[in-house]
């Protein structure tokens, strides 16, 4: 039997370390272990009944079919009416595509986008799919580190000194994961302003935790704050963080006709469409009661100050406090250097994460793996006495270090 060789697009990316870590928890726990999972980036709440419902009542009409690969004209409705209440905005059905989850957009639309040599700026700490997709789809992902001291985010100082005649994209995550940073609207005009003199440049916006914020009001979006940009802005949204469907695979974007067109011949080729019955259920979610969304923001901030708080009293660690999304990024400098109680030295974060793993039977995941240590993510998208029983682990775990 001949051995299979991988195309080259495959060796250059590696696995999500986010999924590789919740394998590797799921791993333990059938050894028996009881792990504390602090690495799962998706709601433990269940979909929402009328949403279900919705999927049920489509099944039973039928509605299993192929759909255009734009989607239900339902669906596409509910999308730009979304849009419309959100930016202020008026897009047409030309000027949106829907996919089989958010991650597959990004990756069709640099998949429709990029050439051999085109860059793409990627502010770390990053979502760990951000450089691989690029690098899948032939272009170079340019990582520009945004340190604590800038609050995680991208300064027009440091983006001005990225952009080349080569940036194809640039990258902005709001709510951030792995952060939980929000850029401000000044934040992102302040961007923008910086973006006017680069008219190549196009600028993918990830807001799909834009309902998880925890400030007054909404969230503002880069195209709110410059419409004058819409033309070369791709925003990216769905329903999979806001209602508990990860599950449905359906993500949607807002962007210029022309990339619309490009993505959406790619996905007629790919998947023909997305899932008839999850387009069903997303144009419930969107158009539907939003109290499940109100009240699991609410839910979402008690447990981001419960576990903030646990955090920042631990010696040696510290953690802002995050404004959105459901991730906490935690400081973990103070424990590099010291010493394990099986007399191990913790020399980065990964060290120091298999150590609470080992130690403390909490999983984390390495700031490393999102660009930028030394730091570990936690997400607080399970339950109250999980974070408290975590907190008081890690905080047992550093003790013993010396």
């Amino acid at each position: 039997m001949s051995e299979f060789v991988p195309a080259s697009r495959v060796s250059r990316i590696k696995s999500s370390a986010s999924v590789a870590a919740a394998a590797r928890v799921r791993e333990l726990k059938a050894e028996g272990r009881r792990i504390l999972d602090l690495t799962v980036g998706e709601p433990d709440f269940d979909t929402p009944q009328h949403v279900k419902a919705a999927a049920v009542e489509a099944i039973d009409r039928g509605d299993t079919k192929y759909t255009s690969v734009t989607g239900t004209p339902a669906l596409q409705t509910a999308i730009l009416q979304t849009l419309e209440r959100r930016t202020g905005l008026h897009y047409t059905p030309a000027e949106i595509t829907i996919g089989g989850g958010a991650k597959q957009v990004i990756f069709t639309a640099f998949m429709a986008s990029l050439d051999a040599g085109d860059e793409v700026i990627v502010p770390a700490p990053y979502w760990v799919s951000y450089p691989d997709m690029v690098l899948a789809n032939e272009g170079t992902p340019l990582i520009v580190p945004c340190g604590e001291d800038v609050g995680f985010k991208l300064t027009p100082e440091a983006l001005g000194a990225a952009l080349t005649g080569r940036t194809k994209w640039v990258i902005l995550n709001t709510p951030s994961n792995p952060t939980g940073t929000v850029y401000s609207p000044a934040e992102l005009r302040a961007l923008a302003d910086v973006l006017a003199g680069f008219p190549h440049v196009y600028i993918l916006t990830d807001e799909i935790y834009d309902q998880i914020y925890f400030g007054e009001g909404k969230l503002t979006s880069l195209v709110e704050v410059a419409p004058e940009l819409k033309d070369r802005i791709l925003a990216v949204n769905g329903v999979s963080k806001a209602y508990a469907m990860t599950g449905w695979r359906l993500g949607y974007a807002a962007g210029p006709a022309p990339l619309m067109a490009a993505i959406n011949k790619l996905q007629s080729q790919i998947s023909s469409c997305p899932s008839s019955v999850s387009q069903a259920a997303s144009a419930a979610a969107l158009t539907g009661d939003q109290g499940f969304v109100r009240e699991s923001v609410e839910t979402y901030r008690s447990r981001r100050d419960t576990a903030v708080a646990g955090l920042n009293a631990i010696d040696g660690l510290s953690c802002a406090t995050p404004e959105g999304a459901f991730y906490a990024y935690v400081n973990c400098a103070g424990a590099i250097g010291k010493t394990t109680p099986d007399g191990s030295v913790i020399a980065d974060d990964q060290d120091f994460v298999f150590y609470l793993l080992d130690q403390a039977s909490v999983a984390v995941i390495q700031g490393s793996a999102y660009g930028l240590g030394p730091y570990f993510r936690i997400s607080y998208a399970t339950s109250l006495d999980i974070i408290e029983e975590s907190i008081a682990a890690i905080d047992k775990a550093v003790r013993a270090l010396t």
